[in-house]
């Protein structure tokens, strides 16, 4: 008897966000058959990528999602922002049982942050971990990444017309946190290369970006960028938590701030600072420097207009 092997549909979990989004479109991009998961597809951010194609599921609804993985082959997976354990721990089921009811052949899962080795009172970390521990218990061959912080943050409202108009790169890590700063550009490319690792199934592989720097050596690299002094200015987590609340919401400030809390306290050194030529040794890949990301980006948006 002959097994044909079946056509590759990649479903890719939150696509209306920076991550799914980025990875939706690669895979797009190189012709393989995408589908943007979304509780609202229509807002995906897949622009440029017209081949995904939008299915609106919502990842509480296990019905939804047997709809949805109805012919996947492979699945990339990121929760959204939410941080109450016993939703977060349902959507991780509902995606184990659908993807081993429709015979998904691999899963990759981005935790969206590293997970210190000591369970912690945050929920930014301990939900991400009990969906590892779900998803790497479904029977379903699953691959777990674990990003540090992103570039791409930095391109944004809060942070970009500082760094154009007043030279200050303020974000609410210490000054001398070592940090694997990671876009989402490698963000996806990671996840691409994590669908063909065969040695990395049932592991959890730590990946950033190509350098680790500090906050000062960032500062440094953004003011060649952009040809004028820039300096780090560590901001305080709660003004960061109020800020992103106004956002986000209150409730997914604080999974977020979380994060940052514990590693203000002095006790997550090298949380953030995977090896970089251990991510290219075993995903096969090449990590972009910050100031190549840095070059790469139109700063020119946050200008503020000459009076």
């Amino acid at each position: 008897m002959t097994h044909t092997r079946r056509e590759r549909c990649y479903l890719v979990t939150g696509a209306t966000g920076f991550q799914g989004g980025a990875v939706a479109r690669l895979l797009a991009g190189r012709g393989d058959t995408v589908r943007g998961l979304a509780r609202q597809p229509g807002r995906a951010d897949t622009a440029g990528a017209p081949l995904v194609t939008p299915v609106a599921a919502d990842l509480g609804n296990a019905e939804d999602l047997r709809k949805a993985f109805d012919g996947v082959t492979h699945a990339a997976v990121v929760m959204p922002l939410e941080y109450a354990a016993d939703t977060v721990a349902r959507y991780a089921r509902n995606i184990a049982d659908a993807a081993r009811d429709a015979g998904v052949e691999r899963i990759v899962y981005n935790t969206n942050t590293p997970l210190p080795d000591a369970v912690t009172g945050f929920a930014g970390f301990e939900t991400r971990r009990a969906a590892e521990e779900i998803l790497l218990g479904s029977g379903v061959p699953t691959v777990v990444i674990r990003p540090p912080v992103y570039l791409d943050n930095l391109f944004s409202p809060w942070n970009g017309p500082a760094l154009v108009n007043d030279g200050v790169l303020a974000y609410p890590l210490p000054a001398g946190q070592r940090v694997a700063w990671m876009s989402h550009q490698d963000l996806a490319t990671v996840v691409a290369a994590a669908f063909e690792a065969e040695h990395l199934v049932g592991r959890v592989l730590n990946v950033g970006g190509a350098e680790v720097l500090t906050g000062p050596e960032l500062a440094d690299r953004f003011g060649r960028a952009l040809a004028r002094e820039v300096t780090y200015v560590p901001l305080e987590v709660a003004r960061f938590e109020e800020g992103l609340a106004q956002v986000v919401g209150s409730a997914a400030a604080a999974g977020v701030a979380g994060i940052y809390h514990h590693v203000a306290g002095g006790t997550a050194a090298h949380l953030l600072d995977p090896e970089p030529a251990d991510v290219e040794h075993e995903l096969g890949v090449r990590l972009t420097p910050a100031l190549e990301w840095i070059g790469a980006q139109p700063w020119q948006t946050w200008a503020r207009a000459a009076d």
